[in-house]
């Protein structure tokens, strides 16, 4: 289904031309402040609540659907916060093209598309390319926050990060119900309140891990631009 694209012009929204020129997310920031990552922000309740308990880090928000986009940077502007900033991106093109090697401090991905049919589920975000990626952007004890409504996402998602010997889990269990200070969004407070459980995975990167640059697939929902290099 195609969406209907309307205009941005929130001066927290950054069109890629604008980081392009700029050079740097810290460039657009005016300054030099830990920099964290969260990809798919829906309508901006999490990114608005975790960039107003750490004022003293930026946050580059995320989203491939306009009208999210748009909410988003509405929600933004009400806040008053001057920490966060916004793009309509591809999270695999922004973190290989634009933020790259220990760029971040940490990686939140709360409740994204769970591709539920068997064939689709090479779709899902979360595999071991993109944790690849997410290594080789996340400075040394830099964090990986990952959570769904989605059981099957859950438990595949915790087996992966459990499994992987260049993470440390933050929680004595793969996953865990209790979300604890976790922020919580409107759309996962609907679960909750039907006792329908989230699944939070909270995984720091090692130290002193020597992560090569990946070999990166291109996400399925937008088109790259084609590569001059």
């Amino acid at each position: 289904m195609s969406q209907r694209m309307t205009l941005i012009t929130s001066p927290v929204f950054i069109p890629e031309a604008r980081l392009k020129d700029a050079g740097s997310l810290a460039a657009l920031f005016d300054n030099n402040n830990p920099l964290s990552l969260e990809i798919g922000c829906g309508i901006g309740d999490f990114i608005v609540q975790i960039a107003e308990r750490h004022p003293d880090q930026n946050f580059i928000a995320i989203d491939i659907f306009n009208q999210g986009c748009r909410q988003t940077c509405s929600r933004i502007e009400r806040s008053g916060l001057t920490n966060i900033l916004m793009m309509r991106i591809e999270a695999r093109y922004l973190m290989y093209h634009y933020l790259g090697k220990d760029s971040l401090q940490a990686i939140y991905i709360n409740c994204p598309d769970p591709w539920p049919k068997e064939r689709q589920r090479k779709r899902r975000l979360l595999n071991k390319d993109f944790l690849d990626l997410a290594l080789y952007c996340l400075q040394d004890h830099g964090e990986l926050n990952f959570c769904t409504d989605f059981t099957d996402y859950g438990e595949s998602a915790a087996e992966l990060l459990s499994q992987d010997e260049r993470f440390e889990n933050r929680a004595a269990t793969p996953y865990t119900h209790d979300l604890g200070n976790y922020p919580i969004s409107k759309y996962m407070q609907r679960f909750l309140d039907l006792d329908q459980p989230i699944f939070l995975c909270r995984y720091y990167k090692k130290t002193r891990l020597q992560v090569a640059a990946p070999n990166l697939s291109k996400g399925f929902r937008l088109r790259w631009a084609k590569e001059n290099h």
